[in-house]
């Protein structure tokens, strides 16, 4: 399922170019009719899960013609995507930032969980729902709590159960961990706006390319009184906001444990020094918190002392690494977690006993109805813009800008539009559009294909403007996010597009990168 017909959507025997905003639609017509059809799993249903009855309910009102209608694709291709899903004996499915990266990005993701438990799909070889992370550790980051609502061993913030175990263990007062999550990431840049953020540290990443409503990302860093930015390369976007630079390691230069979607954890070690007084992320973190007087608790000398006491807060937790370290996963190779003291057999699947991490052992049914773009295109603002990756770059151009090789495969940012909406605005390929929003505008040379959409446009994400002039995708993107995962819609905005020829301008936008040079 995807708007574009991309290199997998070639290799495919089904291609679903639903309009954007409508997977839950697609996702609850296809289970209307496998309900209808009978291709259930009830003994799983009646002894494993919970809320399956409220789920039926909603499942009522997706009927074939209406969900044809909403996702823009045929009631054939509907019910063909429903039959090889009610006939096959596996069913594995894999999504990534498309789902996630919405407005409703975790009901999208409930409606995919849905179809696999109404089936059974679950707990076997070549099952389950697999979502592909759009970071290489993102799981691990989550493991160790590294989001504002997260403490380790994927414990909550607003559990007070799970705050007292993690006070205990680390010799804290009772009530010290606060009961409310920290900002999220656009709540920060909200609190820079209004001056109720007084500092930001940001460590490798390039908000002012890769956060929604991109103008106002700016604004709001150019209003912070004391900006630290620590990464390894230079310059960025995001450098020129810094009142400080802390050079950081990279990847090559560190020795450190990742986490992969499969649960497999891996030790990455350090084959060469690195640079100047780059150092490695932990390190400057630690080496702050012993100047703020932390001395006793920011005591490490290694990285792997800093997983040794991590492994400890995940016992008895769904991520339980505590027998995994980094001497036996340099002599025994990667691990899989739960890879317990208790219990030292890693498990290379999950739910095989068909018990989930509920208070009572069954997965529930989540019942949601879809609600759609968060802003859908309308008279003024006809199209749906979408943006994502090309194959080779990564993110914001920080490292792969910098690689000859990538830049000739991409060697600029275009924008992809269907035929009919083509002829609609009077471009040819190549010609120059400007793209605009509620909130800003960029402008790219035209790609007419077949692979996108009518109605949709698509963009890529990762020029920014020390990579090509007035071509940011997030100049565009607006900032509602999802209510649960608090991920910024990013991949749905409702645009405008303008012919370069119709608009009184003095130069051509340039099509060329900007001279880029890496000091080290």
């Amino acid at each position: 399922m995807d708007p574009r017909r991309t290199e997998t959507a070639e290799a495919a025997d089904l291609h679903l170019a639903i309009n954007p905003g409508t997977d839950i639609d697609l996702m609850n017509g296809m289970a209307h009719l496998l309900l209808r059809w009978g291709k259930l799993d009830p003994t799983f249903i009646d002894e494993c899960t919970s809320g399956f009855s409220s789920y039926t309910e909603v499942l009522q009102h997706y009927a074939p013609e209406l969900v044809s209608r909403r996702c823009g694709i045929t009631v054939t291709d509907l019910e063909k995507a429903a039959q090889l899903w009610g006939k096959a004996q596996n069913v594995l499915s894999l999504w990534s930032m498309g789902i996630n990266q919405s407005s409703e990005g975790t009901a999208k993701v409930t409606a995919i969980i849905n179809l696999h438990l109404m089936t059974g799909q679950i707990g076997r070889p070549g099952t389950g729902p697999f979502s592909l992370t759009g970071q290489p550790n993102a799981m691990g980051g989550r493991e160790a709590g590294g989001l504002s609502q997260l403490l380790p061993g994927y414990r909550f913030v607003m559990n007070a159960q799970h705050r007292a175990e993690v006070e205990a263990f680390w010799g804290l007062p009772a009530g010290r961990i606060a009961d409310k999550p920290g900002r999220t990431a656009w709540e920060m840049v909200l609190g820079l706006e209004s001056g109720e953020v007084k500092m930001a540290w940001v460590a490798a990443t390039n908000p002012v390319v890769s956060m929604p409503d991109i103008d106002r990302t700016k604004a709001a860093f150019r209003k912070s009184a004391f900006t630290v930015y620590q990464d390894a390369y230079f310059p960025t976007e995001m450098s020129a906001y810094a009142h400080v630079l802390l050079p950081a390691a990279q990847f090559s230069e560190k020795t450190g444990v990742m986490v992969n979607s499969e649960r497999r954890v891996t030790l990455c070690p350090a084959f060469r020094s690195a640079p100047g007084e780059a150092r490695p992320d932990w390190e400057i973190f630690a080496e702050v918190g012993r100047r703020l007087g932390y001395a006793k608790e920011l005591a490490f000398n290694s990285s792997a002392e800093v997983y040794a006491e991590f492994v400890q807060l995940t016992q008895h937790r769904p991520c339980d690494q505590s027998a995994i370290s980094h001497q036996r996963l340099k002599t025994d190779g990667p691990q899989q977690w739960p890879c317990s003291i208790h219990h030292n057999q890693p498990s290379a699947r999950l739910y095989t006993d068909l018990r989930f991490h509920t208070p009572d052992g069954r997965a529930r049914f989540v019942a949601k109805h879809s609600r759609g773009l968060a802003e859908p295109p309308d008279e003024r603002f006809p199209f749906v813009l979408t943006n994502g990756r090309l194959y080779g770059h990564w993110h914001t151009q920080s490292r792969t800008g910098r690689i000859p090789k990538i830049g000739k495969l991409h060697p600029e940012p275009f924008l992809e539009i269907h035929p009919r909406d083509a002829g609609r605005i009077g471009v040819k390929d190549k010609d120059w559009v400007e793209v605009r929003s509620r909130r800003g505008s960029a402008r790219f040379p035209v790609t007419i294909s077949k692979g996108i959409a009518p109605g949709t446009v698509f963009v890529p994400m990762h020029w920014g403007e020390l990579w090509a002039e007035q071509a940011e995708a997030n100049a565009m993107t607006h900032s509602a996010a999802c209510p649960d995962s608090k991920q910024p819609e990013l991949k749905a905005c409702a645009v405008q597009l303008v012919p370069i020829s119709q608009i009184t301008v003095q130069q051509q936008p340039a099509s060329t990168k900007a001279e880029v040079v890496t000091l080290r």
